[in-house]
């Protein structure tokens, strides 16, 4: 029988799958409802910037795998598919066909996943909104006027709009708990190296960015991690698999923990009182169920950590800029102004400071090492503010010409040395300020969906945990959601 449209939106990839294994729904079926639900909704949302639902519907007939049939989206940064543009929210990457599929994309292939295209992505997936000048504007449905964050904002706004139960994503910064929080969703950073990366890269971002999903269910995230974790030929190291399937692991109850929370930005910038409150009560839900819960935080410099995060920016966008012009033929109007000046400040950054900024991650690494020896997790905001309304973030005019005049004086050595960096990096990281940490230490951080305001918009909490410790995150996560559920809390357009 043909599945509707209430009824689709009422399973997750599991339960699709389960659905679709015994028979009572078709692949074919199930993949028809995905199209029907995105050609109603993603005209209002764009999330979806590269749709390929004729390819969809012909992939039905042959899967197999753990999730077979279940509608997927890819995002368009990395998870590269063979022959087909992989962008990177950028003009200056729209001739970029690999030639090869990478491990996510084989392994969510293998699992029987259905791709029905490609989502939204801001330029390089730099920033916490998806807003580009190549795709337009995502929205959010919660609110079209609001932004779903960034980068993996079309992968968000799909998923919270009910037109695929779970969709790819990747994290360098937030990008996957940061959209996460703005759309209702969980959201799951793995550890480095738990993910691979290959075969176009050994680890992305130096080992700050990994792939994993976005999703509406702790299980669907677990089931995903099983599928895609583990090695591929040639990465860089490995990290021992868990004692037994992730989604097996989720049912076991975590046992007393010991959190830490905090509701200070790292920065010194502000928090909305949204923020703040949703930390606040899922502190008392967690005493409620039996964690002990006290006010604390890991003891590292926060403008060292800012500097360190753009840095890393800085290096990669002007390799990634470099590669475009020199491989793709690419010219300076097919970059966006700010991509721009990012890359000249790339440039212009000597090689032994960008060097001394990496090795400095050692010491955020070291003081997490040590916060941990004490306590299980922490506990703080996902974002420092609420959503940002479509186009907040545009560079004023007066900035942009600024801008404009520093790339064309090629300013990068005194912008360095002026302190304008350091001021780039706290107006670019004052919106999330708390995700930044998971990255350049490598450990695992989530974003739950438990709180919502009273005008109906969601709010994620953020928990991090030492190195390895996914199973961890998954387990209080799968607690909190059996607490207080909120698969049916979602915006349905």
């Amino acid at each position: 029988m043909a599945i509707k449209q209430a009824e689709y939106l009422r399973y997750d990839a599991v339960g699709l799958a389960e659905l679709i294994r015994r028979g009572e729904v078709s692949p074919h079926e199930v993949c028809t409802a995905a199209i029907e639900r995105a050609e109603a909704v993603n005209g209002r949302l764009n999330a979806i910037c590269q749709p390929r639902f004729e390819e969809a519907l012909a992939q039905t007939a042959t899967v197999n795998g753990a999730l077979a049939g279940v509608p997927f989206l890819l995002k368009d940064v990395g998870q590269e598919q063979a022959g087909i543009p992989c962008t990177y929210g950028s003009r200056a990457y729209t001739r970029y066909v690999p030639d090869q599929d990478s491990e996510f994309v084989c392994r969510s292939r293998d699992a029987g996943l259905v791709f029905l295209g490609r989502t939204a992505t801001p330029e390089f997936g730099l920033k916490a909104v998806t807003e580009s000048s190549l795709w337009g504007v995502t929205r959010n449905p919660w609110d079209v006027d609001l932004t779903p964050g960034g980068s993996s904002g079309g992968a968000a706004a799909a998923v919270a709009a009910g037109i695929v139960p779970v969709a790819g994503a990747n994290d360098g910064g937030g990008s996957i708990r940061i959209p996460a929080a703005y759309t209702g969703l969980f959201g799951l950073k793995p550890s480095r190296g738990r993910i691979s990366a290959g075969p176009h890269a050994a680890e992305r971002w130096t080992g700050a960015s990994c792939d994993h999903v976005v999703s509406r269910t702790v299980r669907d995230s677990a089931a995903m991690l099983d599928i895609l974790a583990g090695p591929a030929p040639g990465d860089p190291f490995r990290i021992p698999p868990p004692p037994r399937p992730f989604t097996d692991l989720l049912q076991q109850a975590p046992g007393p923990l010991r959190v830490a929370m905090f509701t200070e930005s790292p920065y010194g910038t502000a928090v909305d009182s949204h923020c703040i409150e949703a930390v606040e009560t899922t502190a008392r839900r967690l005493e409620d169920l039996g964690h002990h819960v006290e006010w604390a935080r890991p003891q590292f410099d926060g403008q060292a950590l800012a500097r360190c995060y753009l840095g890393l920016y800085f290096g990669e966008v002007s390799a990634m800029i470099q590669r475009a012009e020199e491989t793709f033929g690419a010219r300076k109007d097919d970059f966006e102004l700010e991509t721009r000046l990012i890359g000249m400040l790339g440039k212009s950054l000597p090689l032994p400071d960008y060097v001394r900024l990496r090795q400095t991650w050692n010491d955020f690494g070291r003081a997490l090492g040590r916060f941990f020896q004490k306590f299980d997790l922490y506990l703080c905001p996902t974002t420092g503010q609420m959503p940002a309304r479509i186009g907040e973030t545009d560079l004023p005019t007066g900035r942009r010409s600024a801008v404009n005049l520093m790339l064309a004086l090629k300013a990068g050595r005194l912008a360095h040395k002026s302190g304008l960096v350091d001021k780039m990096a706290l107006e670019s990281l004052a919106r999330t300020p708390f995700t930044q940490l998971a990255n350049l230490t490598g450990t695992p951080a989530m974003s739950v969906p438990l709180h919502w305001t009273a005008g109906g918009l969601p709010v994620g909490v953020h928990f991090g945990a030492d190195h390895g410790q996914e199973a961890l995150l998954l387990s209080l996560a799968g607690q909190l959601e059996e607490a207080s559920p909120w698969f049916a809390h979602y915006e349905r357009l």
